[in-house]
């Protein structure tokens, strides 16, 4: 489909713009995401529909917009979520051309890879809600769709929105970068960890990583980490501390809330013996879904580490 001319289309004819190949119908939703009275019940609503002034894009992207929904695509939204700390990635996935201001027609678009090619996914802009809250991802701000959208064009490419429940970090992260990507064991992992985190955070790739599944997805252990759930890493650093140097991580939770408990969490003592320079540059004490941890908890609590780039 090309979206220049189905937009162009529709606006010289008044119409906004309805995608037949991924209709606002349960086939995209997919038969088993829910059971089917609550299929039944979708609706599906336009943006100016259910805000009085939507935007795509409101002050900039970032992962703190994202908020998961219904769906258990974390792994999908963790990769999002490290995309939009790398703008030169973003930009290919997340066109400008497009917006609910200007030559506004129902459609968008959005391009990731797939086999070696990049492939542009033209969406209308029909988001399922079921009671009243939407079905998928959620923006933070109520009026800035971006995430929706983008969520939606992912569904489209991978078949229905049932088909974004539970998947492979690793994947999402190839399909938004074109990159080369690598995971390592935590449980097994290569002696200069440390270095690579740092490395990888200096040179500016995406990283995420996953905890293992325990009995069932999505339990939440006392110390706030979730079981069988992705995460995205958005930092690693060495600072001073006490007499030494402390090697820290930061992470965020898709949930968009939720986090860690233990040492260098946002209220921990270990913050008090970090200069104040340091600590106001780094701890944004908020229940945003990010947090700080040491490399040993880090190591303890999740199973994979996956970094990707766009060269080995």
């Amino acid at each position: 489909q090309d979206f220049n001319h189905l937009r162009a289309l529709c606006l010289s004819q008044g119409l906004l713009f309805e995608d037949a190949t991924f209709p606002a119908h349960i086939s995209s939703i997919g038969p088993n995401l829910l059971p089917e009275d609550k299929l039944r019940q979708i609706q599906w609503r336009r943006p100016p529909e259910l805000q009085r002034n939507p935007y795509l894009i409101l002050d900039g992207v970032s992962r703190f917009d994202i908020m998961q929904g219904e769906i258990g695509d974390c792994w999908m939204l963790a990769a999002l979520g490290s995309l939009t700390l790398q703008k030169r990635f973003l930009e290919n996935v997340l066109p400008k051309d497009q917006g609910f201001q200007d030559d506004y027609a129902g459609i968008f678009h959005f391009r990731f890879w797939q086999y070696g090619d990049w492939v542009d996914v033209v969406i209308d802009d029909q988001l399922p809600i079921l009671n009243g809250r939407y079905l998928s991802v959620h923006p933070r701000t109520s009026n800035e769709f971006w995430p929706s959208l983008l969520e939606k064009a992912y569904a489209k490419l991978r078949g229905s929105y049932q088909n974004l429940h539970g998947g492979y970090l690793s994947d999402a992260l190839v399909d938004f970068t074109g990159g080369v990507q690598m995971q390592f064991s935590l449980k097994d992992p290569p002696p200069d960890l440390k270095e690579i985190l740092k490395a990888a955070d200096k040179s500016k790739c995406l990283m995420g990583c996953s905890t293992s599944v325990q009995v069932r997805r999505n339990i939440k252990l006392r110390n706030g980490i979730v079981q069988g759930h992705a995460y995205t890493v958005t930092g690693a650093v060495k600072i001073p501390y006490k007499n030494g140097w402390k090697h820290i991580i930061r992470i965020w939770n898709p949930w968009g809330h939720g986090e860690w408990k233990g040492p260098w969490s946002d209220n921990s003592p270990q913050w008090n013996h970090v200069e104040p320079k340091f600590r106001e540059a780094l701890l944004r004490n908020k229940d945003d879904g990010e947090f700080w941890m040491s490399c040993e908890n880090f190591q303890e609590q999740f199973s994979w580490l996956y970094i990707c780039n766009s060269t080995p």
